[in-house]
């Protein structure tokens, strides 16, 4: 199970670090961004970019993540660039979570799953889009809008990661609220993730339907890591955002099992503090990263 091939990676690199593809011109050093003046030249200048921090990278993180949004700003060619990016990253051996939060009505959802996990059926066969592992969703559409992706997680050994306690700093307004019964809304949308990935729990105890809980709240990450058991974690929020090892750490169970936890910023612009090749910087954030949460984690055991 893909879940399971996430975990066996972190565990062979001890680092649960996923790097966080969300590429924009901006980020990218000058001599990338010279003579760039459209946005299909700023296309293939990020994926340029992406593919040379991939070759850096691939040996000692597990996993990336790409944000599509930061590639359709630069339109049809900015996507191209984002499922180019997924291909090159899945060809290196790295699990590709596509970043994407889709959801909609179920027919609607279930186009956005054939699109990212699934197949499209063309002139009496079918293709495969997108050469993801796992797709961000958004889950308070409530059941209907998840169940095709669930149907596709099965059929093509694909995961999901469910948005629950997120890392921006207004996600409380509603997430925070108390229902009738008790519950917080990301208790009860937790509560509801662990029931999806019932079905398809792997090798280590964990569901290939995953949770997305934010670095940056750590006292709702204790409850929600004691209350979903069977739930692996993505974790934002480390870093840029405010999150550090220690208050990630209630992300996680015994043997630093449970989550892995996205970096993008403070790996792709590492050579604005580091100077130096934007490739060398970005290899050994990677690994100052690891060092880091494994001051807090320790040694990770798969059990």
């Amino acid at each position: 199970m893909i879940i399971d091939t996430l975990i066996e990676k972190i565990v062979a690199t001890q680092n649960p670090t996923c790097v966080g593809l969300d590429t924009q011109l901006s980020y990218l050093p000058e001599e990338l961004q010279k003579g760039v003046s459209t946005p299909e030249e700023a296309a293939r200048a990020i994926l340029t970019f992406n593919k040379t921090l991939i070759d850096h990278v691939a040996d000692i993180v597990p996993s990336v993540k790409v944000q599509i949004a930061y590639y359709e700003q630069y339109g049809a060619a900015g996507v191209q660039a984002f499922f180019e990016t997924c291909r090159y990253a899945k060809e290196k051996g790295l699990v590709v979570i596509a970043d994407c939060k889709r959801n909609d009505i179920g027919s609607t959802a279930a186009r956005y799953s054939a699109a990212y996990l699934g197949a499209t059926a063309v002139g009496g066969s079918t293709v495969r889009i997108a050469s993801c592992d796992f797709l961000t969703v958004n889950g308070y559409l409530g059941t209907d809008g998840i169940a095709p992706f669930l149907e596709d997680c099965k059929a093509y050994d694909k995961g999901v990661f469910v948005l629950v306690k997120t890392s921006n700093p207004s996600s409380g307004e509603l997430q925070d609220l108390k229902l009738a019964d008790g519950r917080t809304v990301f208790e009860c949308m937790g509560d509801m993730v662990e029931g999806w990935g019932r079905d398809s729990i792997g090798a280590y105890g964990y569901s290939a339907v995953g949770a997305v809980v934010g670095a940056t709240h750590p006292e709702q990450a204790a409850v929600l890591r004691k209350r979903l058991p069977h739930t692996f974690f993505l974790i934002p929020g480390y870093g840029a955002q405010g999150g550090n090892a220690q208050m990630l750490k209630n992300c996680f169970a015994a043997g630093g099992m449970g989550g892995i936890v996205n970096n993008s910023r403070g790996i792709l612009c590492a050579w604005q503090k580091r100077g130096g090749a934007y490739y060398d910087a970005a290899r050994a954030a990677c690994l100052d990263m690891k060092a880091d949460l494994a001051s807090v984690l320790g040694e990770i055991c798969a059990k």
